[in-house]
């Protein structure tokens, strides 16, 4: 069969520009020993008991004298826990950080109308942190298609006064 030269060129060309590519992102990790974005934390995801996931919730944290939040989250085929039969109640303009992890399939995590948004992986810990400006509920999806019931697969944040926050909700 007969190629013409400028399919030809084409052609290789193609094949090494695919080399070079390849060539670069080796050369990235070994020699300048570059790292893929991000310092993912991990867990079992078989055993989260063994963990803070092993008792999902909000818990209060102090540092640097400030009262923080933290949050800790499954995502389970097809809820959130909490935030699907119980909403995650957080107070109005504190920094909140979110640690979440699946133990089962992929997930997402996208608190609707903010850019809060992240993949829950089986056995990583995905974290963000974020302050709520405003008293307001927020809607949590899965972004990531899960399984059959995918679509169903919602929850809450409810941002309250702090006047109003119930710190008997928190877990240890």
């Amino acid at each position: 069969m007969h190629i013409h030269k400028f399919e030809q060129f084409w052609i290789k060309l193609s094949f090494v520009l695919i080399a070079f590519f390849i060539a670069t992102v080796v050369y990235g990790f070994v020699a300048m020993d570059l790292k893929v974005v991000g310092d993912h934390a991990t867990v079992d995801p078989q055993n989260l008991s063994e963990t803070p996931f092993g008792n999902p919730g909000v818990r209060e944290v102090t540092r640097n004298g400030e009262t923080e939040y933290e949050v800790y989250v499954q995502t389970i085929q097809f809820a959130f826990n909490p935030g699907t039969a119980q909403p995650i109640e957080v107070p109005v303009d504190t920094r909140v950080t979110f640690y979440i992890t699946s133990p089962d399939v992929l997930h997402g995590f996208d608190v609707a109308g903010t850019n809060l948004n992240t993949m829950s992986i089986p056995g990583q810990v995905a974290k963000f942190t974020t302050i709520f400006p405003e008293v307001r509920e927020y809607g949590i999806v899965c972004n990531e298609y899960c399984g059959p019931a995918h679509h169903v697969m919602e929850g809450k944040i409810k941002v309250v006064p702090k006047s109003e926050f119930d710190k008997s909700n928190l877990v240890e």
